[in-house]
């Protein structure tokens, strides 16, 4: 599964979880980064990196969050 950029990011914007992506899968979205899931290789690198804690395996999104799982997919058009 891939990982899911949540609400926490909006208006934040800070870039460490971009540079850290080995397949630059996270794209700038407007209000926010998004990842693209079928770029995406699960490899964990940005969580650590973000610093509003708004990345989670899709498996593990928030209770709250789970509107940005499909946000991340619709944006990409899948």
């Amino acid at each position: 599964m891939p990982h899911v950029i949540v609400s926490p990011c909006i208006g934040t914007k800070d870039q460490a979880c971009t540079e850290v992506c080995p397949v630059e899968c996270i794209y700038d979205a407007g209000e926010m980064f998004l990842i693209h899931p079928d770029e995406c290789i699960d490899c964990g690198a940005c969580v650590p990196a973000c610093p509003v804690s708004a990345i989670f395996p899709e498996e593990d999104v928030p209770a709250g969050e789970e509107s940005f799982i499909a946000r991340n997919r619709e944006h990409f058009g899948l």
